[in-house]
């Protein structure tokens, strides 16, 4: 079983008119912060992003990303329930 305590410690909704619609930073067992995943919506869906970076050839490239997708789909789940919970009411 995954023994990660994950924290949302920033989170801002984006009103743009890109695709991203948050940014949050996560802290990982109190002691480890990872900066600039992206609440994304995408052609089949909301995701999260990972922190990455647009490289000259115009494609992203994560900069941090889990080894294990039981750690991708904890935070993840962690993030999207930040999101569903501060998406305004109405």
């Amino acid at each position: 079983m995954l023994s990660l305590e994950i924290k949302v410690a920033r989170f801002n909704l984006f009103e743009g008119k890109g695709l991203t619609r948050a940014y949050a930073d996560v802290i990982l067992n109190d002691s480890f912060v990872v900066k600039g995943f992206r609440v994304i919506d995408g052609k089949n869906g909301i995701f999260v992003g990972m922190p990455g970076k647009l490289d000259e050839d115009g494609k992203w490239y994560d900069s941090a990303h889990p080894v294990t997708q039981e750690t991708k789909d904890a935070l993840t789940n962690s993030i999207l329930a930040t999101y569903k919970e501060r998406q305004p009411k109405g």
